[in-house]
This record gives structure tokens, C-alpha cells and sequence, in this order.
């Protein structure tokens, strides 16, 4: 099976509460809720999954308290050797608009989505504002239903709950089963006893629940998609082949 390399973006940064993360614990913290996009490097096609927000505001000393620097989509893509029309696909964790905003720079890319995810895109409950129909026109998108190998290497599987349609990316690289968790979550999420928690923000809380735990128990790697310290790697796992 192909192995590949995992290159995390930082194309955005928010503050926000560590609730919106994790539900029923630490409301009150602020923290910083990293962007990313990620490069899957190994294959014969230009993969990244989640394309991230396009609106770039981004705290003066942001760099300084995180430890990585938050650039532009079109800077991190050159940071890399890639321009946005060199994309030739592009997986989707899920249709909020800080997942997809950079979908239309890349006029080359065929995107995966879910289709329970698509769906709602085209028609959100008012309960999730974070959806715009109009996102994807005129894009090239492909719908899958379930769990899905997209590449050789690379599976979606299917991870609803925080999302109708989530999915979570399980890429194949030297240090195992790599997973970018489809619902939004940080280290916090996964405790080192018990249980896994439930993301803060869920549109059914049972079956984010579900999700999480499953995701927790098949991946070698976990790669929560808002953590801080996935962006202070430039590559998962480390080049060595080694899980740092």
C-alpha cells in the first residue's frame, strides 16, 4: 500500500472558547482555534484535504504565542512548491466555511464530499448558520456515501455528529493509520484516561459521540483538525518515519 506524508497548513486562526471544543468542559478558556489545511504528499495526484477560511485576519503576535506562522492559502501552497491550480482533489471533512472557503481557487481540483453532507450544504437547518449554499457552484464535486477508499492509501470514513455528513481522512504513512478527525476538536478531546469527548458544537450529540471514539480507536496517529501542536509540524509522521 502507498505511504504518505502529511503537511499541515495553518491558513487561519480564530479565538474562541475551549467549549465550542469539547462539550461540557472548560467553557470560559480562551484559546486560539487554528485553520488548516493538509498537503497528502506520496501519491500521483495533489491531494489536500479542507481548503480553509479565506477571510485573513490574524493577531499581530499570533506567531509569537503559537509557534508556527498563519499564512495565506496561495503563500502556504507556494511554501510546499504548489499553486492552488496545481490541486487535483480535494477531501472535505466536513462543509462549514472555515473547511471550504478556498474551494474556488483551485479550478482544477475534484472534490469528496459526503453526500448526507452535500445535501445539507444545498439546504442547512437554520441551527447551523456556518453553511453557505453557494460555496461549491460551479465546482467540480464528487458525492460518496459511507466509508470510501478515494486513493491508494487514503480512506474517508464516515464520521457524522458534529456534521450530518462528516468524514474523517485515514491516510496510510510509515508510522501507521493516520486519521484527520472529520468534526472539530483539539487535544483536549482526547484525554489520556477515559473516553474520548463529544465535540462542544454537534447538530446530534449521540452519534458525534459515536464518532469520536470510533476515530480514537483506529488510528495509530490522531490528528485533531483544530489542534495547536499539529501546527508546529511540517510533517506527520516526522521523516524519519517515527511518531514524535
Amino acid at each position: 500500500m502507498r505511504e504518505y506524508t502529511i503537511h499541515p497548513l495553518v491558513v487561519g486562526i480564530n479565538e474562541t472558547d475551549q467549549g465550542v471544543m469539547t462539550y461540557l468542559r472548560d467553557y470560559g478558556k480562551r484559546i486560539y482555534l487554528p485553520i488548516y489545511a493538509f498537503y497528502l504528499k506520496g501519491g500521483d495526484q495533489n491531494i489536500l484535504v479542507d481548503t480553509g477560511l479565506a477571510e485573513f485576519v490574524v493577531p499581530a503576535d499570533v506567531s509569537q504565542k503559537c509557534g508556527f506562522a498563519v499564512m495565506e492559502f496561495e503563500e502556504a501552497l507556494a511554501g510546499i512548491g504548489l499553486t492552488p491550480a496545481a490541486i487535483d482533489l480535494i477531501v472535505h471533512t466536513h462543509l462549514h466555511n472555515d473547511h471550504c472557503e478556498n474551494d474556488g481557487k483551485c479550478p482544477n481540483a475534484k472534490i469528496i464530499v459526503q453526500k448526507a453532507e452535500y445535501e445539507f450544504l444545498m439546504n442547512p437547518h437554520p441551527v447551523d448558520h456556518r453553511y453557505d449554499p453557494d460555496i461549491l457552484d460551479g465546482l467540480d464535486v464528487v458525492t460518496v456515501e459511507g466509508d470510501v477508499r478515494i486513493a491508494d492509501g487514503i480512506d474517508v470514513i464516515f464520521s457524522p455528529g458534529h456534521t450530518v455528513g462528516g468524514q474523517s481522512v485515514a491516510v496510510n504513512t510509515a508510522g501507521g493509520r493516520a486519521v484527520i478527525t472529520g468534526f472539530c476538536c483539539n487535544d483536549k478531546n482526547f484525554p489520556a484516561r477515559g473516553p474520548a469527548v463529544a465535540p462542544g458544537v454537534h447538530i446530534n450529540l449521540a452519534e458525534a459521540y459515536d464518532s469520536i471514539q470510533k476515530i480514537r480507536r483506529i488510528a495509530d496517529i490522531l490528528i485533531p483538525l483544530h489542534d495547536l501542536a499539529i501546527g508546529r509540524r511540517k510533517c506527520i509522521p516526522d521523516q524519519a518515519g517515527g511518531e514524535t
